[in-house]
């Protein structure tokens, strides 16, 4: 029997509610296009559910129990690895069920050689202890005027450097990926400075590219920059004057070939 194609519906919230706190996402969201930021997290409009999405649902859930693993010191390794896959996997469909078309195996096929990819090539030594794992941290900016700053971070290695985990169908360029991750990688920062007092010693962006021979792609970036924070303040600044007068305006050019919301938005008046 086939699986339903069912969609993914965010909870909507109300102004109030986004006035009191930002992540790093949603700002992004909220700096691309302000429309699709009212779609996604005020009217909680639903989307479809994508292959993609599962794939990196489902890496990010077993380099999770990797990390935590080598937290307690009992790193996974061979089958337990493929066990963790398939029981993740099979989590995420009963979660949310897509209708794969007779695409699922040979997608599932290339989920887990992106995992053996990524566990071989990693720059992480397999007894190498984390700092944190998937930690939630906040940063109040109520000095500023401004939300509290929330974020989970993937991993933080020994020493306090962060790692944030990315799955993605196209090579990443480094100077280019650290310019449009910036948002991310300094809000880590300011919320790891908040929860240790004490500075990183850099950002890892581990990109783990989905090609018919997958590869790891490692960008280090050092930490962030007093000119870097400065610039997220702002960026925040504008969120919150943007939020307040409901200026929730369309965005149009090329990033909107990918859209979920693009149907919504050709009919937004």
């Amino acid at each position: 029997m086939t699986p339903t194609h069912a969609l993914v519906v965010a909870k909507p919230r109300t102004k109030e509610e986004l006035l009191q706190t930002i992540s790093a996402s949603r700002l992004g969201t909220w700096l691309s296009c302000r429309l699709k930021f009212y779609f996604r997290y005020l009217a909680g409009t639903p989307k479809p559910p994508s292959a993609a999405m599962r794939v990196g649902t489902v890496v990010h859930a077993v380099l999770q129990q990797w990390n935590l693993a080598r937290w307690r010191k009992a790193p996974l390794m061979g089958d337990m690895v493929r066990t963790v896959f398939d029981q993740a996997w099979s989590d995420a469909e009963q979660e949310q069920p897509l209708d794969w078309e007779g695409e699922e195996k040979s997608t599932k096929a290339g989920a887990f050689a992106l995992l053996e990819t990524y566990l071989r090539d990693t720059p992480i030594p397999l007894d190498e202890r984390p700092e944190g794992v998937e930690v939630s941290v906040e940063l109040d900016l109520a000095r500023h005027g401004l939300p509290k700053l929330v974020g989970i971070m993937d991993l933080v290695r020994k020493g306090g450097c962060i790692v944030d985990y990315k799955t993605t169908s196209r090579t990443p360029d480094g100077e280019r990926v650290l310019h449009f991750t910036e948002v991310q990688t300094t809000s880590y920062a300011m919320l790891y400075r908040e929860a240790t007092d004490r500075q990183e010693s850099g950002i890892e962006l581990h990109h783990l590219v989905r090609l018919k021979t997958p590869k790891l792609v490692v960008t280090h970036s050092g930490p962030a920059s007093q000119e870097q924070q400065d610039r997220l303040l702002r960026m925040i600044q504008s969120y919150v004057r943007g939020l307040e007068m409901e200026d929730f305006v369309p965005a149009p050019g090329m990033q909107c070939a990918g859209c979920e919301f693009f149907d919504q938005c050709r009919r937004w008046h």
